[in-house]
């Protein structure tokens, strides 16, 4: 599937189910990194908006650019009344951004779809000299507690694509790659969700790797997440636990 049109007909259960980001990571990019109060950030692939929201927060301009329709007008809806956010349809690897423009390039959860070539060139031409470029993920934890590692299997059981897609296929070589020789930096915060069996069960359905209804893997997908949550439920939850990670430099 075409990566800018993977998530269009799950938005609803993106903006709703999706984590965002622990406040350690946010001032972590504010303290450490240097981005500032009145710096104007890129978020590129910025989906339903879920990092800009947090930018702007801070008092951040942001100029949110995410090629998906349907994304892009969840983020609208839920932004633009803000005048420091602005949002404009373009791929990572032609933004639409001036030449030097930007303080700060943030990407949360998108850098995987990208042309990493092609972005690393867009990305060198639209900062301004000393900008940095942040890689973000919540990086879904595959094993620490039986739910974790039943969750995981069940995913590979019935997803569409999973071992293609799935963000352990990113390596710190591709990094390294990607970024300035010499400058490229990692933090990792701990996060977590906690849900019950309707909130997992939308989490799963985010997940451009999860069939849909009608498809043949649905169903026993959908009833293999039942048992597991009966199984591993404590009071009713599980613990949905990530590690997110930044991995940030010059390009």
């Amino acid at each position: 599937m075409d990566s800018k049109k993977r998530f269009s007909d799950r938005v609803d259960t993106y903006v709703k189910y999706r984590p965002s980001y622990p406040v350690e990571a946010l001032d972590y990019l504010y303290d450490t990194i240097g981005i500032k109060q009145d710096s104007v950030i890129a978020d590129i692939g910025a989906g339903t908006g879920i990092m800009s929201e947090l930018l702007l927060a801070r008092g951040s301009k942001v100029i949110a650019v995410e090629p998906n329709a349907d994304m892009r007008q969840a983020a609208e809806k839920r932004l633009s009344s803000n005048p420091n956010f602005r949002i404009q349809p373009y791929p990572a690897e032609g933004t639409g951004l001036d030449d030097k423009s930007v303080d700060a390039i943030v990407c949360a959860q998108s850098f995987h779809w990208f042309d990493q070539e092609a972005a690393r060139i867009e990305f060198h031409r639209v900062l301004k000299p000393g900008g940095k470029a942040v890689l973000i993920w919540n990086s879904r934890l595959t094993e620490g507690s039986e739910f974790l590692t039943e969750y995981d299997q069940l995913l590979h059981d019935y997803g569409t694509d999973y071992k293609e897609v799935k963000h352990t296929n990113i390596t710190i070589e591709m990094f390294s790659s990607f970024f300035k020789e010499g400058t490229l930096e990692l933090k990792e915060f701990a996060n977590r969700q906690i849900f019950d069996y309707e909130g997992l069960r939308g989490r799963l359905l985010s997940s451009s790797y999860s069939p849909s209804p009608g498809h043949p893997n649905y169903e026993p997908m959908m009833d293999a997440l039942q048992s597991i949550f009966d199984r591993t439920q404590k009071e009713g939850h599980v613990f949905f636990d990530y590690k997110t990670q930044i991995f940030w430099g010059e390009v």
